[in-house]
């Protein structure tokens, strides 16, 4: 062989022999190692398990110099337990989700309203009583005199008819007796004025239940009426309290559906007492339906008074007030009426007269209810519409508390105006 050839062969030989070697001893390694083509393998022989692990630690491990990174720690998944379900008797509610019930209140006994009647009138500054014991306690009485007090009376609302019969009655008896002495003066002024007032009128509320032909309960019906802005539904209210305080069982109508809030301050006040209201589900309703059902339901039920709320009504408006003859009509089907109450605000005066006139032909009214007297000056609209209308004042409010309604004592107002 040329030595030139062999020499070439041997130069290539070698790096191909170091290649091979170089395959071989890689291939083998990882045989040994137990990683295949298809990846790891779980070694058979736990000697092999253990150098495989030592292995797989050994290149795990972090090179010099570098940190090991801790392990993500996963966060533990918190289950909560299941809740138990609550079993409710049939029939029965949770103590949690059951009404409280209201506490009801205890209306003030109506004996102790009347003794209030006095001091609200002698607080409300009117100067009637005062003004006329200063006129008849002078030495001599001339026509201008006899001209002041007569003024004074108009001023107060007492009316033309029943001034000049009190004027000529103390004009007779002071020249008579020629009384002087103030003591004298005081008890001649209590006396007319008491006159005028009327004690011998029947001034009690119907509010008695009756017995019908075939022997069924019919409970004592209340109309309330009057123009807007009277208190009627408040009077309303305070009337329930009153008979409440006197152990009566009522009933409250809510025949008022023109204002929608009228329905819900009658309940309102009913609720406080314990009296439940009849009222629409709808506002609008015809509110002969409501007085009604009102009477029928109080009948069933077995109530001593029903209370029958109406909408509040200008006198000279015809169309309403053919709708409260309607009222009364549809009601009387069911139980005859035992009051029809006016609601009048005292401060109105003379302008109350018209009104008591116009109502007392449509509604039959058989007594007034005087609100405000407590703040006026015109206490002689009591004299003035019980003449005009011939019924009796049979009820007062005395202030804004929800027992500030109390029976009409003639003596008391008499009274109360004096010391005024």
């Amino acid at each position: 062989m040329n030595p030139d050839t062999l020499t070439w062969l041997l130069a290539a030989g070698v790096p191909i022999a170091l290649a091979v070697t170089v395959v071989t001893a890689v291939v083998r390694r990882r045989s040994g190692s137990g990683i295949g083509p298809e990846g790891p393998t779980r070694p058979s022989d736990p000697t092999e398990a253990q150098g495989a692990a030592t292995s797989t630690a050994v290149l795990d491990r972090p090179a010099p110099g570098v940190a090991e990174a801790p392990a993500a720690e996963a966060a533990p998944v918190e289950v909560a337990p299941p809740v138990p379900p609550v079993e409710v008797p049939t029939g029965e509610v949770p103590a949690a989700e059951a009404a409280v019930e209201p506490e009801l209140e205890v209306p003030a006994p109506v004996a102790g309203r009347l003794a209030r009647l006095r001091g609200r009138l002698a607080r409300s500054g009117s100067p009637l009583g005062a003004r006329l014991l200063a006129v008849l306690s002078r030495d001599h009485l001339t026509e201008d005199d006899w001209d002041e007090l007569e003024e004074t009376l108009l001023l107060a609302d007492v009316g033309a008819g029943p001034t000049s019969d009190l004027i000529e009655a103390l004009r007779t008896r002071v020249r008579v007796e020629g009384l002087r002495e103030p003591a004298q003066v005081r008890a001649l002024l209590r006396e007319q004025l008491l006159a005028l007032v009327d004690p011998s009128l029947d001034r009690t509320l119907s509010t008695t239940p009756s017995t019908a032909a075939d022997g069924s309960h019919v409970p004592a019906v209340v109309l309330v009426v009057g123009v807007n802005g009277t208190g009627k539904t408040t009077t309303v209210g305070k009337l329930a309290r009153v008979l409440v305080a006197e152990d009566r069982t009522v009933l409250l109508g809510a025949a008022d559906t023109f204002r929608a809030a009228a329905a819900d301050q009658l309940q309102t006040w009913g609720s406080r007492v314990g009296v439940h209201t009849v009222r629409s589900d709808r506002d609008g309703a015809d509110p002969a339906a409501v007085a009604f059902d009102a009477a029928r339901q109080g009948r069933a039920e077995g109530v001593d008074v029903v209370l029958v709320d109406t909408a509040g009504r200008l006198q000279n408006k015809a169309g309403l007030m053919d709708e409260l003859g309607k009222i009364t009509r549809v009601l009387t089907r069911e139980a005859p009426l035992a009051e029809v109450l006016l609601v009048l605000d005292a401060t109105t005066g003379q302008n109350g007269l018209n009104q008591a006139r116009v109502f007392g032909e449509v509604a039959g009214v058989t007594g007034i209810v005087l609100t405000k007297l407590d703040g006026t000056a015109k206490g002689g609209i009591v004299v003035a519409v019980q003449r005009e209308l011939g019924v009796p004042v049979k009820l007062v409010g005395l202030g804004e508390g929800p027992d500030d309604l109390a029976p009409f004592d003639p003596e008391e107002f008499v009274d109360g105006i004096l010391q005024g």
